[in-house]
């Protein structure tokens, strides 16, 4: 159903979540673009006009903005400043300096109602920034309720299994999520300019703010960036939210992810809950969603190399490195930086270094640990717990394994300067990264850009400047920068052993083997920076978002379901009024109708033809003018005995291996039963397939054998069915059969069996008897009817056609076709039919005479744009 009447789109919503004072005054306006599908009545924004030219813009939605802010303690006026460590503004290194960024996200700072207006025009006019202002409570709810209480802890694999152990789903939350999300897209509204913008929505804050977007602008080229883990389907199918959060991503034109497991696990969900296929292309995964393809991508962001290295350039620096190479002479250093977070693993990087000490002996008193702990983003329980094992830990490593003037770990727990870090970064001999979950982690990048140095570094430390560089890295196998680091020395955080036994192998390595590595490492990280993540993503976005205006869009679906289905500009509902027209114009018609789906509901039980079935076929049947069939799956014997009323109705069963032209003819086949031993062949395969895949069944034709997979496991299914796929085209090379994968089935059948074939064989057959046809009609509704589109249409092109026939290809229900027409459902079918029926019927015009009496039989072009 077209959603079009709507004011307010939650207004659709079953609960209220737009319970919250509206922002006093808009910003201004830059323009709306014409002929867009689905205008929000009531919405007086469609006429605002543009304030500025149109060009193209880069537009950043995050949850905070790139800016401090602090109030001056003179003035009272509040005072803004680039955040320079915010990777919203590290990422304009990969554009021209020429290149336009608009920002729109929330303050960390409490701005009072009655300034709002004001620094929203300060921040738009020098920092060309857009403050969403959240009211608290929604703040609240929003961010700290759902966001750190629900999504973080779910996306890094923790259930609130028990009450003490996580929050459980609470709606409330999820309402202030919805509403807040909603706050933003006001925001992105009234900045944009949709026809030559490009917007970027950063992480899971805003995971259906993309919804809101689509549907105010059908074509707005909207990417999405998951700067956090997606989690299995297991995982991820416990959150009661989860179709709602997952279409919202998918009204995105690019979706991108850290690492290929994430992008893996999301369209595993995509495919399990909502039978979404998706498909490998050049450099990218294509995701079909209702005509539109949703392109994911794999790409793994990078750090700032001039930012670091400006800092490692510092006297500060400089003057730090010496003050730890003075204090840690003679020892081997192994750094650890992390966030005080539970799933950062430090208490099992403690462990792991007591076993180190415990199992190798040589080790005590010549290695140190030096962990920084950077302070908590959240509080709760588990973080106290976390905190409190880690001090425990450390305090009984050094009373064990500690000497006077010997500390074997030193534990850092304040907020440590730039410079400070930048300093261990560059001293250390080895950098374990132990997080049991994180989405990227750009410590060990970091580690590798101040061990490599830079001229400045190196005349400050005596160092030379062709001196060789080394540095050795373990790191989590559950991290997401470990696949790009092929070098580093991969561990699972929870077996310590292992991990006390790679840090080994880390300091005893030769200089050539760790210089090696180094190489590799910083190779790597020196050409991915910050810069080319951002110019790679923008780049897929405008690749995938290219084809937005050679496709008519309908808007469909309430609330939150809300999608855009996308088609070819041709496609168009088909008029009874115009095809009748044409109808009573031709002497000579072939008409091909589908069954299933097209003649009966496919949600229809019963499968038998209706008894205005049944009368509209016949009424079709008995003019001399028409030549009509039934071209079907289903077998013959089922077909020809519920048709059979109809005398003059052809049947193309079983797609076409078995043809009969009226009720009085046999059944006609080109294959004999000897030319089907190739059965004898894929029976016992496909057997070993249904037994080894739970779900299956075997479907037995006469002309083909299917293995159907519907209700097996997704993944395994379709993983089973690629490998019963190549297993039978191995077996059968040498056999005249085809082996076709299909939406969850693998069918083997004869060469030369489609639908599209058999339609070919009846309009041959019609030109060899003379009575070539001057229309020809075909109504379908799956993926095996578009044969026959594609069959009619190449007919159109046939030379041995005496004259070109009128064609009308024709699909049920709207959705990426072949056929240039649609019409909604099965009733609009038997109303078409009816209506050509009674052109036939006689000379008289009764069809108009219906028409005029009874409207609901009347259909029309649709205006889509």
């Amino acid at each position: 159903m077209v959603s079009r009447s709507c004011a307010n789109f939650l207004d659709l919503s079953s609960w209220d979540l737009l319970d919250f004072p509206q922002t006093q005054r808009a910003l201004p306006r830059v323009m709306t673009v014409p002929g867009i599908v689905s205008e929000l009545e009531g919405d007086g924004s469609s006429d605002v006009n543009s304030s500025t030219g149109s060009h193209e813009r880069k537009i950043i939605v995050a949850n905070m903005l790139p800016l401090q802010a602090k109030r001056d303690a003179e003035t009272g006026q509040w005072c803004f400043t680039w955040d320079e460590d915010s990777l919203l503004i590290q990422l304009r290194d990969g554009f021209p300096s020429g290149t336009e960024f608009v920002y729109i996200g929330s303050l960390n700072a409490d701005i009072g109602a009655s300034e709002q207006e004001a620094v929203s025009q300060k921040l738009l006019s020098e920092f060309n920034c857009v403050p969403t202002f959240l009211p608290k409570e929604i703040q609240e709810k929003y961010y700290r309720g759902f966001c750190k209480h629900h999504l973080w802890p779910l996306f890094h694999y923790m259930l609130p299994m028990f009450p003490d152990h996580g929050d459980r789903f609470d709606r409330r939350l999820w309402q202030a999520y919805v509403s807040a999300n909603k706050i933003f897209s006001d925001r992105v509204m009234e900045v944009i300019n949709p026809e030559d913008d490009y917007v970027w929505i950063q992480d899971y804050h805003l995971m259906v703010l993309p919804t809101f977007l689509r549907k105010r602008f059908n074509r707005i080229k909207l990417g999405f960036f998951l700067h956090s883990p997606f989690p299995s389907s297991e995982i991820y199918r416990t959150l009661p939210v989860r179709d709602d959060i997952l279409r919202g991503l998918l009204n995105c034109d690019l979706i991108g992810f850290h690492t290929f497991d994430y992008a893996r696990h999301f369209l595993s969900c995509c495919s399990r809950m909502l039978g979404l296929d998706y498909e490998s292309k050049r450099g990218h995964i294509g995701l079909d969603y209702f005509g539109r393809t949703v392109f994911i991508k794999i790409l793994p962001i990078g750090i700032h190399i001039g930012r670091l290295e400006s800092v490692l350039n510092l006297p500060s620096t400089a003057a730090k490195m010496k003050e730890i190479q003075e204090e840690f002479k003679g020892k081997k250093l192994i750094l650890g930086i992390d966030d005080m977070d539970i799933f950062k693993g430090i208490s099992l990087k403690l462990i792991a270094m007591e076993h180190l000490f415990e199992t190798y002996w040589h080790m005590r008193g010549k290695v140190v640990l030096i962990q920084i702990v950077n302070p908590a983003r959240a509080s709760g329980k588990d973080v106290e717990e976390a905190k409190r094992e880690i001090y425990v830990t450390s305090k009984r490593i050094n009373e064990r394994y500690g000497s006077p003037g010997y500390q074997p770990v030193i534990l850092i727990d304040r907020l440590v300067p730039r410079y400070e870090k930048t300093a261990y970064y560059a001293m250390a001999d080895c950098c374990l990264v132990n997080a049991v979950r994180d989405g990227m982690n750009l410590v060990p990048y970091k580690y590798i850009i101040c061990r490599q140095g830079t001229p400045g570094i190196d005349k400050a430390m005596g160092i030379s400047h062709d001196s060789p560089r080394t540095s050795m890295l373990v790191v989590s196998e559950f991290i997401g920068c470990s696949p790009s680091l092929s070098g580093a020395i991969r561990v699972n955080p929870w077996d310590v052993d292992a991990v006390a036994e790679a840090v080994n192998l880390a300091l005893k390595m030769s200089e050539a083997e760790k210089r090696l590595r180094h190489e590799k490492h910083y190779h790597y990280v020196s050409t991915h920076d910050v810069g080319y993540w951002a110019k790679s993503f923008l780049q897929d976005l405008e690749r995938a978002s290219q084809d937005h205006y050679n496709k008519r869009c309908w808007a469909i679906g309430f609330g939150l379901s809300f999608r855009v289905l996308s088609l070819s500009p041709s496609f168009r509902k088909l008029s009874i009024d115009h095809i009748v027209s044409t109808y009573r114009k031709t002497e000579r018609r072939a008409i091909f109708l589908d069954y299933d789906g097209t003649l009966v509901p496919e949600s229809s039980i019963v499968k038998t033809p209706t008894a205005e079935v049944l009368s509209v076929l016949k009424s079709l049947c008995e003019d001399p003018k028409n030549t009509v069939f039934i071209v079907s799956g289903r077998g013959w014997e089922s077909l020809g005995d519920w048709l059979s009323p109809c005398e003059n109705l052809g049947i193309a069963a079983e797609h076409g291996y078995f043809i009969r032209w009226s009720s009085k003819k046999e059944w006609e086949t080109c294959y004999s039963s000897a030319e089907a031993e190739w059965k004898t062949m894929v029976e016992p395969v496909m057997r070993s397939y249904m037994d080894a895949t739970d779900g299956s069944t075997i479907e037995f034709k006469e002309s083909a054998l299917v293995w159907h997979h519907q209700d097996a496991d997704p993944d395994f299914g379709s993983c089973q069915a690629k490998e019963l796929l190549d297993h039978l085209e191995s077996v059968l090379a040498n056999e005249p059969v085809v082996v076709k994968r299909g939406q969850h089935i693998v069918e083997v059948k004869p060469q030369g069996v489609s639908k599209g074939l058999a339609v070919e064989k009846v309009i041959h057959r019609m030109v060899e008897n003379g009575n070539s046809p001057d229309m020809v009609m075909c109504i379908g509704d799956d993926r095996s009817d578009e044969d026959m589109f594609e069959s009619i249409l190449n007919t159109v092109a046939n030379p041995d056609l005496p004259m070109r026939p009128e064609i009308f290809a024709c699909t049920v229900g709207r959705k990426p076709s072949k056929a240039k027409y649609f019409l909604d459902d099965v009733s609009d079918v038997l109303k078409l039919l009816e209506g050509l029926g009674a052109a036939s019927s006689s000379s008289k015009p009764e069809y108009e005479q219906e028409s005029s009496s009874s409207s609901h039989t009347h259909v029309a072009f649709e205006s889509i744009i």
